[in-house]
């Protein structure tokens, strides 16, 4: 899972990061509002975590251009202990779901993975397509009721893939959503196309079909036809 998290105190960003990099997931921190709207306005993110009062603006306000850029993204408010209000107003303008400081990391996770699975997958812990079930709570994948062995972004491929099914994802939009920042220093995108044969030449050596279409010129496309 992509992942923004604007948070402007140090050692809750710090372990939030830490926690949710060791969770296998790509994490972008940013520490105030300037930089949190600029990553909302630019990029697309599975989950957002988002404070509200940070140095510069209010959270509420990277909520709304979240919105506005990807109603996809899934939104979770983190709020003071007290702060009824901005749960409401965060809630009003479209977030998912919010959590109070301080909070523990596993529940976070959860938190993280029910919004996720609302979103994408209408609440359901089982993900099927043709011949595959996948269960993201435990990152398991099956083809036709055989555990399929994946790599961690081989996992995340798919996921996105799956996520984005038949509907055609460019190279750039893969490496954002699997590598975050780090993929604006790439010089090419070769990477993606070794991912890619692997993620293929797997599923279909477990009895799959090859479900990613390449789709000349554009990117690829995920689907049974």
């Amino acid at each position: 899972m992509k992942i923004l998290l604007v948070e402007d105190e140090a050692a809750l960003g710090e372990s939030v990061l830490s926690f949710l990099k060791n969770e296998g997931h790509v994490c972008e921190w940013v520490k105030n509002f300037g930089a949190g709207n600029e990553k909302a306005g630019m990029y697309q993110y599975d989950c957002a975590l988002i404070d509200i009062t940070l140095p510069g603006g209010s959270g509420l306000d990277i909520v709304k251009a979240l919105k506005k850029n990807n109603a996809k993204t899934g939104i979770i408010i983190i709020s003071a202990k007290n702060s009824l209000d901005d749960k409401i107003s965060g809630l009003d303008l479209g977030a998912d779901d919010y959590i109070t400081k301080p909070f523990h990391l596993a529940e976070l996770n959860s938190r993280l993975n029910s919004v996720l699975r609302r979103r994408n997958f209408e609440g359901s812990h089982e993900i099927a397509f043709e011949t595959l079930k996948l269960i993201p709570d435990k990152q398991e994948v099956f083809v036709k009721g055989k555990t399929l062995n994946l790599t961690k972004k081989e996992y995340d491929m798919l996921l996105f893939f799956i996520s984005n099914k038949n509907r055609v994802v460019t190279k750039e939009s893969i490496a954002e959503h699997l590598w975050g920042d780090e993929a604006d220093a790439a010089d090419s995108f070769d990477f993606i196309y070794s991912h890619i044969k692997n993620l293929r030449k797997k599923i279909m050596d477990a009895g799959g079909d090859d479900y990613i279409k390449s789709v000349y010129g554009m990117g690829y496309k995920f689907t049974s036809t």
